[in-house]
């Protein structure tokens, strides 16, 4: 069961979307389970292409042989190419144009080069947006363009009034206002989520822009309602790898790494996973339940580990050795893999887990290479409820279905069947100040047509 609990929305006239840097499918997975038909998805790594296509055969519009066809494109050159021409789209016809454009130019990590950096693609899929001009736009992306908000401040400005030209509805940004208050202001439109509040086991903050066209929501942009949390219990490590921790363990129960009975102090598979699920549990109780943020990293650099020693020590207490990760089952190595002193090692399929993917999903390439696809995805429960929040104000007639058992940012939990809980959630930031009433923006703006 997805992390949401509900099943795909049908719709009788299906909502439409083309995703840009589409990676492994991290978002499209989301976008899909919220009830969206890709029409296309355009990648330029080969391993995540190969991904894309072991795994979409199955969804609305494709068949083996279309995603068998699936190619690495650079998303600079989509209009161009042969895949958009046989679309056919014309303009304002597709529903949702998403995507999740290169982290390097925003991350806290790197040097913040924004727009200067010759990886900043949001000037291609503003090309693209300028071209169909879909009724709904998401962009997501890693949180350093949003924090601190000095930083990219007038980039996001000019995206915005971009966007505002092409008709989607904007706040309204005044050149004098302060970095602080322009901010605020964006907060209608572009936005944190953390995964951890969505069911995904993780600490993964992630920036997200969605705008929608004038034609389809009422003037004052009332009609989007940003999705804030999922009703009920966070998700924790301990919960969500039980299942495939045992598993791989159980070829070893009462055995040692070499497959042995035990008559000394050696540890069996069965004391691996106990000790393993209780450090997991303790660190629940103790509220430190969830992983630190997943790593993909570059292919610049070799091997994959789970982070830097931060990470790795938080790893530790949640009873993981994140110095590397574990072979596949069928080619484990028990004393590598599964009996260290630090705890087991992760599979790929494990890093997927928490990454909120689902059981199944068949990344491709070689373990390396597999992992980055997983460390560099978009966690799909956050996409379904971005999702699901964009397709309550294109099929409003279905908003109740669509966002039942999320907090929204007005304040309600939407109620599903058995649930008539209200949750107060304010519309700040976490731990920033309530904007006073002299600088709430309210106002929402668009231009052109």
């Amino acid at each position: 069961m997805r992390a949401s609990g509900r099943k795909r929305p049908q719709f009788a006239s299906p909502l439409t979307s083309i995703e840009i840097c589409a990676g492994a499918g991290g978002q499209a997975v989301g976008l899909h389970n919220a009830g969206f038909d890709h029409r296309a998805l355009v990648e330029w790594d080969a391993h995540a292409v190969q991904t894309l296509s072991a795994n979409v055969a199955a969804w609305p519009g494709w068949d083996t042989e279309r995603a068998a066809r699936l190619r690495p494109m650079d998303v600079k050159r989509f209009l161009e190419s042969e895949e958009y021409k046989e679309l056919g789209l014309k303009q304002g016809e597709l529903d949702l144009l998403a995507g999740g454009v290169p982290c390097p130019p925003f991350s806290l990590a790197g040097k913040q080069l924004g727009k200067d950096d010759e990886r900043d693609l949001f000037p291609a899929a503003l090309d693209i947006i300028k071209v169909l001009r879909p009724k709904a736009v998401m962009i997501e992306n890693v949180r350093g363009i949003l924090e601190p908000p000095e930083v990219f401040i007038e980039y996001r400005a000019e995206i915005l009034q971009d966007l505002g030209k092409l008709g989607y509805v904007v706040p309204r940004i005044e050149r004098a206002w302060t970095p602080a208050r322009k901010d605020r202001a964006m907060r209608r439109v572009w936005r944190r989520l953390d995964a951890k509040d969505f069911g995904v086991p993780q600490l993964r903050p992630r920036a997200i822009l969605v705008v929608i066209h004038k034609n389809f929501m009422s003037g004052d942009g009332a009609d989007f309602p940003w999705p804030v949390r999922l009703d009920g219990d966070s998700a924790t490590v301990a919960g969500a790898l039980k299942e495939t921790m045992e598993e791989r363990l159980k070829p070893f129960w009462d055995t040692n790494e070499e497959g042995l009975p035990t008559k000394s102090r050696k540890r069996t598979g069965q004391d691996v996973f106990h000790d393993w699920l209780d450090a997991a549990e303790k660190a629940a109780a103790a509220n430190r339940g969830i992983a630190p943020t997943l790593v993909g990293g570059s292919r610049k650099h070799g091997g994959a580990d789970l982070g830097p020693t931060r990470a790795k020590k938080a790893w530790e207490s949640l009873g993981v050795n994140a110095m590397g990760l574990a072979n596949d089952p069928d080619h484990c190595d028990p004393e590598r893999d599964l009996f260290r002193d630090a705890g087991p090692m992760l599979t790929v399929e494990q890093a997927a887990i928490i990454q909120g993917f689902p059981r199944g999903w068949k990344f491709q390439g070689k373990k390396t290479a597999r992992y980055r696809q997983v460390g560099n995805a978009f966690p799909p429960p956050v996409a379904e409820a971005v999702g699901r929040a964009i397709a309550a104000v294109l099929r409003p007639e279905h908003r109740e279905e669509l966002l039942a058992g999320y907090a929204m940012s007005s304040g309600q939990v939407i109620s599903g069947p058995g649930s008539d809980e209200q949750l107060e959630i304010p519309d700040s930031e976490p731990g920033g100040a309530q904007a006073s009433s002299d600088d709430s923006i309210g106002d929402l703006v668009s231009a052109g047509t």
